[in-house]
């Protein structure tokens, strides 16, 4: 078993009770209240700024030229989802951009930056991929079983369950495992454990954007 298999493995309960959480399931079926989706895509845009600049600094901390450029390029395809989140979203739903992090998306935001700094790259690789990974299970499930309606969401869904992203996907897994292939078991683990709380907080991030969670002073 590989590393990203044993990973997957770990955090396999926090996926399920992603998938069963109101703001997916009401995604999915169309239903979900348009105030908290626009919560979430405000929250989003804020964390894809932030997400390019920690994949942007991956690149630079690798050794192999190939994977500079891989990590460089998902930087990229991060800023390229934050315009398309303001031409498609922002515009046509009348969405403000102008918020500031709530206090959810920036637990997120601080842990990635925290990696960054504090880790060996490897275990920074570990916690960005979840960010990956899970959205494009969601989005593969999500077109997989929700009823044939037209769902006013379908925009959003679109961009996680299309072949671009999941070329994308499978080239961080990839890396992420001949990077880990490498390590001791022991820095193994510690990337096992940054991907768990990861996927922890992607969790916390469709909760809080439910729930519409903001500071509270």
């Amino acid at each position: 078993m590989n590393w990203s298999e044993k990973a997957w493995e770990a955090i396999a309960p926090i996926y399920e009770k992603i998938l069963v959480h109101p703001f997916i399931e009401e995604l999915k079926a169309g239903s979900l209240a348009e105030e908290k989706f626009k919560c979430y895509v405000q929250q989003d845009s804020l964390y894809l700024a932030d997400f390019a600049k920690v994949l942007a600094a991956i690149a630079s901390k690798l050794d192999k030229s190939e994977h500079r450029q891989t990590y460089l390029g998902f930087a990229l395809e991060t800023i390229s989802v934050e315009n398309a989140l303001h031409e498609t979203f922002f515009q046509k739903r009348n969405i403000n951009p102008l918020v500031e992090q709530s206090p959810w998306c920036l637990s997120y935001t601080s842990f990635l930056r925290a990696q960054l700094v504090d880790q060996p790259v490897e275990i920074a690789m570990a916690a960005v991929l979840p960010c990956f990974w899970i959205y494009k299970k969601v989005g593969d499930y999500i077109v997989q079983t929700q009823t044939p309606i037209e769902n006013k969401y379908r925009d959003w869904i679109d961009t996680y369950g299309g072949a671009a992203f999941a070329l994308s996907v499978g080239k961080a897994i990839r890396i992420t495992d001949e990077i880990a292939a490498d390590c001791s078991m022991r820095r193994q683990r510690q990337m096992i454990d940054a991907f768990i709380t990861a996927a922890k907080m992607e969790w916390l991030f469709w909760a809080g954007a439910y729930q519409q969670a903001e500071w509270k002073i």
